[in-house]
């Protein structure tokens, strides 16, 4: 049994190309947009990919099962569990073979059944391989969003991201009983989960790459819990705010991803031309580091630093349906390249030019003027506040709001920013904070962008804040 796992550490999204390779066949479990890196690996392994499938519809990635299936000439297997608003609406057009419970196939002399365990989506499914010649013994399980190394997959995101009303509840009593059937499985059996640490489809992560049922057992909270009430409190306390763009993940991701036929620079804008964007209010997206942009942006653009938070702070930002252009730091060889991939993970596609950071220094001396994003430090953030000189905004997940917060000062989480302006203060200098300053530094840009207010950036977060001393209450 081959077993290749292809991890993307800015989605915390893993994948896995399972071959036997005494028959030189495979299949790939959850692809990503990047085609080309599963049809290169099994170039390099020696084995044709006659099967491509996933555990679910997923929410947090731009999925490249069909794209997948489509280039290696490979069977597509989707779910038909869920009901009927959980099918693939593409799944005829592609040929596709339905799968669910009790469903079994073979890759070469691997065995593979399938389980449907709902909770985390209604449709999802988990893959059990056995290998044949060895035992006739499972060896492990494809978890996808079911169970992760610490924790399980989050049943709020049909609620929360895709606005279906009524449904965290449901899903919860589901994953809880999905869970005691899993719990009764043998300790040595691994477990592959689909994400790592990092990903908002869990709140609790682990960074281990695998895991088995027996560690789980141990160490995951959620099989600690019997009362199927505690479990569904317990699970529903705390998580994250889901990213803007989950939505359209799930929409896209439901009705058939459009083929990305490749990664593709977007080219570089000359200066006349950049010019002529920002005198038209283009969508300029600056992906230098915050500190640069504070330093000194174009104004009107949007910061979003090129970090491993990049796809999650552009899909709460950019318009699926808008071009945009970004601002690159030159200094950093394939930056342009990386970020349209990322972006392209997430299926914002409309990436149509670049603009290399020198061009700044150009525009300026053309007799523009730079923006700068004021600072503040947290001591005298909060002694302006108190005197009512300014309005402080915490701009961090609600969880984390709820842990503790300077007191009395509203919550507004970046991902819903954009469509909550109305909301911020206005009459006064608003003063943003995060944990740690980085998220404030976007949120500060889109509010600037906005224009009709003062907008200063606190320097340190809410992390210095408590650091400090100052004023702080938990709680909702």
């Amino acid at each position: 049994m081959l077993l290749r796992r292809f991890y993307d550490d800015r989605l915390a999204q893993a994948s896995f190309l399972v071959g036997c390779q005494a028959t030189g066949e495979a299949i790939v479990i959850d692809p990503n947009r990047d085609a080309q890196q599963y049809l290169d690996a099994a170039r390099e392994e020696k084995v044709r990919i006659i099967m491509v499938t996933e555990t679910h519809i997923h929410a947090d990635f731009l999925s490249g099962s069909r794209e997948l299936a489509a280039l290696a000439g490979a069977r597509l297997l989707l779910s038909k569990e869920g009901g009927a608003d959980w099918q693939y609406a593409f799944a005829a057009a592609e040929g596709a073979k339905l799968i669910g419970e009790g469903s079994r196939f073979n890759v070469g002399n691997l065995a593979f059944e399938v389980w449907h365990t709902p909770g985390h989506t209604p449709e999802h499914l988990i893959f059990f391989v056995t290998d044949t010649p060895a035992t006739d013994r499972p060896v492990g399980a494809f978890t996808g969003d079911f169970v992760f190394a610490g924790d399980v997959g989050r049943p709020d995101l049909l609620e929360r991201a895709a606005h279906i009303a009524g449904t965290m509840e449901t899903s919860a009593r589901a994953l809880f009983r999905s869970l005691r059937r899993f719990r009764a499985l043998p300790d040595y059996l691994q477990l592959w989960p689909g994400h790592g640490a990092g990903s908002a489809c869990g709140k609790a992560l682990g960074a281990m790459p695998q895991t088995t049922v027996g560690y789980e057992r141990l160490a995951n909270w959620a099989f600690a819990i019997d009362d199927e009430e505690a479990f569904v409190h317990e699970v529903l306390a705390g998580q994250p705010e889901p990213p803007r763009y989950f939505a359209e993940m799930k929409r896209l991701n439901r009705e058939g991803p459009a083929p990305l036929g490749g990664f593709r620079e977007p080219p570089l804008v000359g200066t006349a031309r950049f010019a002529s964007l920002v005198d038209n209010h283009a969508l300029i997206i600056d992906t230098r580091r915050a500190d640069l942009f504070a330093a000194g942006h174009i104004p009107g653009t949007i910061s979003v630093p090129l970090n491993r938070s990049f796809s999650t702070y552009a899909g709460s930002i950019i318009p699926f349906d808008r071009d945009f252009y970004l601002i690159v730091d030159d200094g950093t060889p394939g930056a342009s390249g990386r970020a349209a991939r990322d972006l392209a993970m997430i299926g914002l596609d409309r990436a149509t030019g670049a603009i290399a950071s020198g061009a700044l220094p150009t525009w300026a001396a053309a007799g523009h003027t730079l923006a700068t994003v004021p600072q503040l430090g947290v001591q005298d953030a909060a002694a302006r506040a108190a005197r009512g000189e300014i309005a402080l905004l915490d701009v961090r997940n609600r969880s984390e709001w709820n842990a503790g917060h300077p007191a009395g000062v509203p919550n507004i989480p970046l991902s819903e920013l954009p469509e909550r302006y109305a909301e911020v203060a206005t009459g006064k200098p608003v003063a943003v904070l995060c944990q740690s300053g980085a998220r404030s530094v976007v949120a500060t840009s889109l509010l600037m962008a906005q224009g009709g207010r003062e907008v200063i950036n606190v320097t340190g977060g809410f992390a210095e804040w408590a650091r400090n001393g100052l004023p702080a209450e938990t709680g909702a």
